[in-house]
């Protein structure tokens, strides 16, 4: 079916509101590869590093290959001969797309073979300059700003470009991670007490609330969202002991994380800032239990229900259980939908996600489009993938008569950017 024209036009020139990047720090790319680093290595493979890399290893490639291929010892020749043969098993997945789509819009290369991984090298570092992030982000992929999940190490990022990468607060060490020396040092205060880790979770929201346009928590790498109701008062003495080195059970810990993970979304509410929480599709190989997956819609109406003002955001479309979030969606006031990540896992179900959504809940109760990426680069060729997808999926509504064409195009200038802006009151500022 092909797309119309009209509907292309705005999709493609409207600019997209980012919900979600991991991107390092401009500097870090500047100083260069660093091993055992978000950035090993500077040539043509680090392209392939983020996502794709899950495809090469669901494909065959063995970690020795990985190593080398993303070393810095390999030259450009070396690794394609390591990356060759799976590159021809890998191509046609969404997180192959993405990088193909940004080494033919960045570096004005049709293909990737022997004779173009060393042209695209060379490429790559001559674009590394100060201001490269703006010129990617901005200028090439028409993003308008990111908001980014740091994950080199601080909770909050102070990034270099405030205005450009808005930063999320990470709450995973105050509730579930629960990193006591890490967070007493910084905060410099003592974590003996659960009324003294309440008071250092405090000090981190005085300190960053203001600055931060959301908090993040992606706890459901590590265990169920069912989050339950426990009081403080059956909460401080498990914590105390575990403050003392003692080994809490499963249980036990689990009912300290839960109250702390409440703690934490109220303390978001209070200050205005929405809640993102992965859901959903696991990043890597070998370790996706979908059993636990199936799980995340059912554990968070609970949450959704007992914090009726806090504006939840639910990543991912929790894939591959999309259907079930559809329904969060529609059913929960303050529930919002997010295809972060999901065009590049899948850009087939996407549509499909984005053409149900739009038929069944409001929507205002969607965002469309997040990298979640560590380099740079690839967000572009991500957002081509996104917005190949959005307006399909418009072009087919309108085809099938779900929609007018100028209902279409209201909707995509509300799903693109719209409701980011009414639900992100950060970016008003």
């Amino acid at each position: 079916m092909p797309i119309n024209q009209t509907i292309r036009e705005k999709v493609y020139t409207t600019p997209l509101i980012d919900t979600h990047e991991h991107l390092i720090e401009e500097s870090i790319r500047l100083a260069g590869p660093k091993p055992g680093g978000r950035l090993p290595c500077d040539d043509w493979a680090y392209l392939f590093y983020h996502y794709s890399l899950s495809d090469l290893t669901s494909a065959g490639m063995t970690p020795q290959e990985n190593a080398r291929l993303f070393s810095m010892e390999a030259d450009a020749e070396e690794k394609w001969r390591i990356f060759e043969p799976y590159f021809d098993r890998c191509r046609n997945t969404g997180y192959f797309q993405a990088v193909l789509h940004t080494i033919r819009g960045l570096f004005d290369e049709d293909r990737v073979d022997a004779t173009s991984v060393g042209r695209i090298t060379e490429k790559m570092r001559s674009g590394v300059q100060k201001g490269f992030y703006e010129e990617i982000i901005r200028r090439r992929s028409n993003v308008e700003s990111c908001q980014v999940n740091s994950l080199e190490g601080p909770l909050f990022m102070e990034t270099e470009y405030p205005t450009l990468l808005y930063q999320d607060l990470s709450f995973v060490a105050m509730s579930t991670g629960l990193d006591l020396p890490k967070l007493s040092a910084e905060s410099g205060l003592p974590a003996e007490t659960l009324d003294q880790w309440h008071g250092i979770i405090d000090w981190y929201f005085d300190r960053y609330g203001a600055k931060a346009v959301a908090v993040k928590n992606q706890s459901a790498y590590s265990r169920r969202l069912n989050y339950e109701n426990i009081p403080k008062e059956a909460a401080a003495p498990l914590f105390a002991r575990h403050a003392k080195g003692e080994k809490l059970s499963e249980g036990e810990m689990k009912a300290v994380q839960d109250h702390l993970f409440r703690y934490c979304v109220q303390k978001a509410t209070d200050y205005d800032l929405p809640v993102k929480l992965h859901t959903g599709y696991y990043a890597g190989a070998n370790s996706m239990p979908l059993e636990r997956l199936r799980q995340n819609a059912g554990d968070l109406c609970p949450i959704l229900r007992d914090f009726p003002k806090t504006k939840f955001v639910l990543m991912h479309i929790g894939y591959p259980y999309q259907d079930e979030f559809i329904a969060l969606g529609k059913g929960y006031t303050n529930a919002y939908i997010d295809l972060c990540w999901a065009w590049i896992i899948s850009p087939v179900a996407s549509v499909r996600f984005l053409k149900e959504f739009l038929t069944t809940a409001p929507a205002s109760k969607l965002f469309t489009f997040g990298g979640d990426y560590v380099t740079a680069e690839t967000v572009y060729g991500h957002s081509k993938i996104a917005r190949m997808g959005i307006a399909q999926a418009l072009t087919e509504l309108v085809d099938e008569g779900w929609m007018t064409e100028r209902e279409a195009l209201a909707t995509a200038e509300r799903i693109m950017r719209g409701n980011a802006y009414e639900v992100f009151t950060r970016l008003k500022e």
